[in-house]
């Protein structure tokens, strides 16, 4: 696996950049939607947070069922048309002007990214061998980072600005930018459908799907635990700067960049050691360590100066990005080694939802935790994250176990 941030030349590039082309646009939306909301299209605070709430819990219900038209459709032309679909929510954005063509919109541009991520990883599995997938992952996910920090950048232009036009322009953008996504994806070879199974169809692929793979099921919900970590840069530690510590409120953006920054330099090296089921599980058991070790030290930012907090928080966040960038590498690893080859599209579609869950539940553990408990509650956090990433272990084998078992039947091999 190569260290360098350029993926090789061929499908893993061009699938780094259609990565590229809408996390461009994704940056700029993030930093300017919820002004954007509010100040231009007039929605209350409360009720725009209540709309996203319901879009993205609809989109993680979709993202299952879009999965497996991937898989039975072909990836490369659901992706595509779930590309479009977004770019299009994206515009509608700009017209819509009360509460319920917002949530209608935001319903849309939520199951569109859902189905979207879906199909990009069963995309990703037919194009590219089991042995590089995890590789790829590290390099989309640095790409992801990149394209990230350029658009926020534009987007605080935007903000700077303040005018509507420069609101505008951000949504325009980003719609833009899904469509050159679109066509990026349209350079890939396209993949042969595989998820028509012949002969009687019994166990997991019946039915409610992926849900009857209990042990993988299992799994995704420890990886859901896990994610927990993901509102922590958004939510839990600005609110815990604010509340609990003597630190500048500026630090916020500063352990932002310092994240994204590591992210990107060091995310294909720290995955670069998984190449199995074991490496992987490995590597989530040491990342449950290693963010027990950031809560603690998260913990301690509560005493001394303000000189000596953000000196703790800086080390802090040091951890939670090795911890992040090693939970990251192993769950790739199990997810796609633990679903079946004829329907990596509609087992990544019910993975992703832990994404969805955790930055919908998230907010409200993190507060409840940091700012209700205080230090006692970044040490609950690290328990549970290391309980979780030990209980990864046991639940793997058992999912190895049942995917042997399908491929023995007839029904799927394991990978």
């Amino acid at each position: 696996m190569t260290n360098s941030l350029v993926p090789p030349a061929g499908p893993q590039r061009v699938l780094a950049l259609a990565q590229l082309a809408n996390s461009v646009g994704d940056g700029a939306f993030y930093v300017t939607s919820a002004l954007y909301f509010t100040h231009v299209v007039g929605l209350d605070p409360a009720r725009v947070g209540l709309g996203l709430t319901l879009a993205w819990g609809v989109g993680s219900l979709a993202g299952v069922p879009l999965g497996r038209l991937a898989d039975r459709r072909g990836p490369r032309g659901t992706a595509v048309l779930l590309a479009l679909a977004t770019g299009l929510a994206v515009a509608s954005f700009l017209v819509v002007r009360g509460f319920w063509p917002f949530v209608a919109a935001a319903v849309v541009y939520a199951t569109a990214q859902s189905g979207l991520a879906a199909a990009r990883q069963a995309l990703l599995a037919g194009l590219v061998p089991a042995g590089e997938r995890t590789g790829l992952l590290a390099h989309l996910q640095s790409t992801l980072n990149a394209g990230l920090a350029v658009g926020a950048g534009l987007g605080g232009l935007a903000l700077h600005a303040g005018t509507k036009a420069a609101y505008l322009g951000v949504f325009a953008l980003d719609a833009v930018s899904f469509l050159l996504c679109a066509g990026v994806l349209l350079r890939l070879p396209a993949v042969t459908p595989s998820g028509v199974v012949k002969g009687p169809v019994k166990g997991a692929a019946a039915g409610l799907g992926v849900l009857r793979d209990r042990p993988y099921v299992v799994v995704a919900a420890l990886n859901t635990v896990l994610l927990l970590r993901m509102p922590l840069l958004s939510l839990g530690l600005p609110l815990w700067i604010a509340e609990r510590t003597a630190a500048p409120t500026w630090v916020v953006s500063a352990l932002f960049v310092l994240n994204t920054g590591a992210v990107m330099a060091f995310q294909v090296r720290m995955a670069r050691g998984v190449r199995g089921l074991a490496t992987a599980v490995r590597a989530v058991r040491r990342s449950g360590w290693v963010m027990l070790g950031a809560c603690a030290v998260f913990a301690l930012s509560a005493q001394g100066s303000a000189g000596v907090a953000v000196g703790v928080l800086v080390v802090g966040s040091v951890l939670l990005v090795v911890a992040e960038m090693g939970q990251s590498a192993g769950s790739w690893q199990v997810s796609f080694d633990l679903a079946p080859a004829e329907r990596v599209g509609e087992y990544q579609g019910f993975f992703g939802t832990g994404v969805t869950v955790a930055r919908t539940a998230g907010p409200l553990v993190l507060t409840t935790l940091l700012v209700g408990w205080g230090p006692v509650g970044w040490l609950v956090l690290g328990a549970a994250t290391v309980a979780a990433s030990y209980a990864m272990g046991p639940a793997t084998r058992a999912a190895a176990r049942r995917a042997s078992g399908r491929g023995a039947n007839g029904v799927a091999c394991a990978r």
